[in-house]
């Protein structure tokens, strides 16, 4: 039997690189592990060096063989942790290793052996789309304290446990970097006590840490989406597609409250994806007199023949001041100034539980699998790493640098520094955000920019329709009217251009729940 803690042979291992890279408006050089020689700054993430994983690499069945790494989930629940839990376990037994589910989180570490238990290939079976976590979750006081971390370090040793998978959000990921500073310390203390042999500390005498982040509100820097973000903003559109039935036949105004206590990211990609009047988040707060502004908005609309309104707020919405916007507050609102019937909406712990979505399960188990990969792959000394995804590709950061940059959010916000906290959400986010804006329902407005547009565009689509066709038609007759363009839309195809079926476009013509003009649109696709 091959040594537990024995790290494999490594070829083509470059050594570590003076890497450049940009941070704010500054230019400065880091060392970073390398491996293969692929390091990559990218500029969508400019704080961060990462590495290139080994996705698509070959591997070889029973490569690892004698290893042991355990795997536990931690912190809030997402979808699609059992997907990463899966592909945890399955690669790691395709390798040769010993896998070990750690139930109820670091809870289940410091309890002791019964919540610790070796996986089979059976063991993950049927839990691919299923929500939650299959071996728990829990918040775990003792682990704060160094006695229960102690615990948990003489647990991990009997089990010839020395590698992690740590799947939750920055605070589970946090107390695993501890875990790892502290674990030489922890050895040493538990030989001293008799807890652990000598041997034993000699032959585990390093912690290597993996993290996958799990979070539904898509609020960790350094990776474009985290496990169970994606499932829970289609919770949201499925709620506020059920709910605009409803709404359009009452002429009603829902006020739909999502999660997001620090973080928009469910609110605002809610927002442009069901084309809400308007949203609530704390990375933007309204200037003062938006209540003014929102009613002078739903007013227009109602004006103009719409027949419902949606409105979204991220549970941690503020404004200018830091005044919390509430769901019940907006409500009263609109009742006040505009007499419309208005109805709230709290949507909770629908947007965590459920089946995990097709995105999810796919993220998860090539995250799971890079997970065992990054941990094979690993040195002694080598720094707990997260697996994130950057233009569909998976990659290695460091995990206390996203901790901090995801940490320098909340201080922005405190600080009330709006704009860097949309920032350092990272650009995607940004982008977002400033779509949203663009494709507001109000009024077009022109681009503010130097340069003006007078072209003439067309939109046709060919051949079969497909899903999202109309967003895109929608974007796209918004984009070119807010650039100053005039758009035509082409209907029926080609067979509709050479029959002259051609009509302007105008801003109202691909908006939802418009009375009239609609249909243009419905002909296009």
């Amino acid at each position: 039997m091959a040594d537990s803690a024995a790290l494999p042979a490594t070829e083509n291992k470059s050594p570590a690189k003076k890497v450049s890279f940009v941070e704010g408006n500054s230019e400065k050089e880091d060392t970073v592990w390398c491996e293969d020689e692929h390091v990559v700054t990218p500029q969508r993430h400019k704080s961060f060096a990462f590495v290139e994983g080994q996705e698509g690499k070959p591997i070889n069945k029973d490569q690892y063989k004698g290893r042991c790494l355990g795997v536990f989930t931690s912190g809030g629940d997402s979808q699609g942790m059992n997907a990463a839990l899966r592909a945890v376990v399955r690669m790691g037994i395709y390798m040769g290793c010993k896998v070990f589910l750690i139930n109820e989180g670091y809870q289940g570490m410091v309890d002791g052996p019964s919540f610790i238990k070796q996986a089979s290939w059976a063991s993950v079976s049927g839990i691919l789309g299923q929500g939650g976590t299959i071996i728990g979750s829990a918040r775990c006081m003792d682990f704060k304290v160094r006695e229960g971390r102690l615990e948990a370090a003489k647990n991990l040793v009997k089990f010839g446990i020395n590698s992690l998978v740590c799947i939750g959000g920055d605070g589970s990921l946090t107390g695993a970097n501890l875990f790892k500073q502290e674990w030489s310390s922890l050895l040493q203390e538990l030989v001293e006590k008799n807890e652990i042999t000598a041997e034993a500390s000699q032959k585990y005498s390093f912690l290597n840490i993996v993290g996958l982040v799990g979070s539904i509100d898509n609020d960790f820097c350094g990776t474009d989406m985290t496990i169970g973000a994606d499932s829970a903003l289609h919770r949201i559109i499925e709620a506020v597609d059920t709910i605009s039935t409803t709404a359009l036949s009452h002429q009603r105004c829902f006020i739909m409250e999502v999660m997001g206590r620090h973080c928009g990211y469910l609110a605002l990609a809610a927002g442009l994806a069901s084309d809400a009047d308007w949203i609530a988040i704390p990375e933007n707060p309204p200037e003062p007199g938006w209540e003014d502004k929102l009613c002078k908005r739903l007013a227009f609309q109602r004006e103009n023949g719409h027949r419902l309104n949606i409105v979204l707020v991220a549970e941690g919405a503020i404004d200018k001041e830091g005044n919390s916007i509430t769901a019940d507050s907006i409500k009263k609102i609109i009742v006040k100034k505009l007499a419309i019937d208005t109805r709230v909406t709290v949507l909770g712990h629908v947007q965590r539980g459920g089946s995990a979505s097709a995105f999810d399960r796919v993220l998860a188990t090539r995250m799971g699998a890079e997970a065992v990969l990054a941990l094979m792959n690993a040195k002694p000394e080598s720094i707990p790493v997260v697996i994130a995804i950057n233009g569909n590709q998976m990659c290695h950061i460091p995990l206390m640098d996203a901790v901090e940059k995801t940490k320098m959010v909340a201080k922005a916000m405190a600080e009330k520094d709006f704009t860097r906290a949309a920032q350092l959400r990272g650009t995607s986010f940004q982008r977002n955000l400033e779509t949203c804006l663009q494709m507001s329902k109000l009024q077009p407005k022109h681009a503010d920019t130097d340069k003006q547009y007078s072209y003439t565009l067309a939109v046709m689509n060919v051949g079969a329709p497909a899903c999202g066709v109309n967003s895109a038609a929608r974007s796209f007759v918004r984009h070119g009217i807010w650039q100053g363009c005039k758009i035509l839309g082409i209907h029926d195809g080609f067979e509709g251009l050479a029959n002259g079926d051609v009509k302007e476009l105008e801003w109202k013509s691909v908006t939802v729940g418009q009375a009239s003009e609609v249909h243009c649109l419905v002909h296009i696709v």
